[in-house]
């Protein structure tokens, strides 16, 4: 198998490429083959798409594509401090996502607006990514690990939704320890997304990430073949239509 960072630099050459890009419509039904995994901050999602990776998935990691798209070399970051002002920016230029984040995270009308701008370049960067691992990989698992699918309303864009969760006490501290924000702070941020039970409800499987880290990857290995097979049924499907 191709290491992860070979993969990343040959998706990276092939989506620059303008003659590679694909419109918006047929992004969306790359994506339809794809299996997307979400859950609350501090729930989890990032040790399950670990786990998942180790099995063979290749994992596209929205939040790492939403770093790239705030780099300074980037229109997007220059779209943020236009909006939000220069007081966001560290002194070498980059953005202070601390900073940006008190804004937002205080003021649900700001987060509305920063997601307005940065979702639209996320969501086609992820279709670019996705549409490249598919055409390497077309019988495997192709995974989104993203926290806001169901927020930017592109749940019916993959296959199948994972959802990894933990209680909701047990996540408050874990953000708390994580990140060093104060509990008013930590209760803010799970504020400004969907409930947890709300993404449970919705989701095709659950992962339950209150326990041990053996429990959360039992419950991913017993999950995986199922994914594994429903995606090598439709690489089946598009390498026997040519599509």
């Amino acid at each position: 198998m191709a290491t992860a960072a070979n993969d990343r630099s040959a998706i990276i050459n092939e989506t620059r490429s303008p003659s590679n890009l694909l419109s918006r419509t047929c992004y969306t039904l790359t994506m339809h083959r794809s299996f997307g995994l979400t859950g609350g901050i501090a729930s989890g999602k990032s040790t399950v798409a670990r786990f998942l990776e180790a099995l063979g998935a290749k994992v596209i990691d929205a939040d790492r594509v939403g770093h790239e798209l705030l780099q300074p070399s980037n229109p997007v970051h220059h779209q943020v401090v236009s909006h939000f002002g220069q007081e966001i920016l560290k002194p070498d230029g980059e953005i202070d996502r601390e900073r940006l984040g008190s804004i937002v995270f205080t003021d649900p009308q700001k987060l509305s607006e920063l997601n307005s701008i940065v979702h639209p370049s996320l969501i086609a960067r992820v279709g670019e990514l996705t549409r490249a691992l598919h055409a390497r990989h077309p019988r495997e698992v192709i995974l989104v690990d993203a926290a806001l699918i169901y927020e930017a309303g592109v749940a019916d864009r993959f296959a199948k939704i994972l959802v990894a969760w933990c209680r909701p006490e047990q996540q408050i501290e874990r953000l708390m320890a994580k990140t060093g924000l104060s509990r008013q702070d930590a209760l803010r941020r799970l504020a400004s997304q969907i409930p947890v039970e709300e993404k449970r409800r919705r989701a095709d499987y659950e992962i339950d990430c209150s326990g041990s880290l053996e429990e959360t990857q039992a419950q991913v290995e017993a999950i995986y073949p199922e994914i594994k097979r429903l995606a090598e049924e439709t690489g089946n499907s598009i390498i026997e239509t040519g599509n």
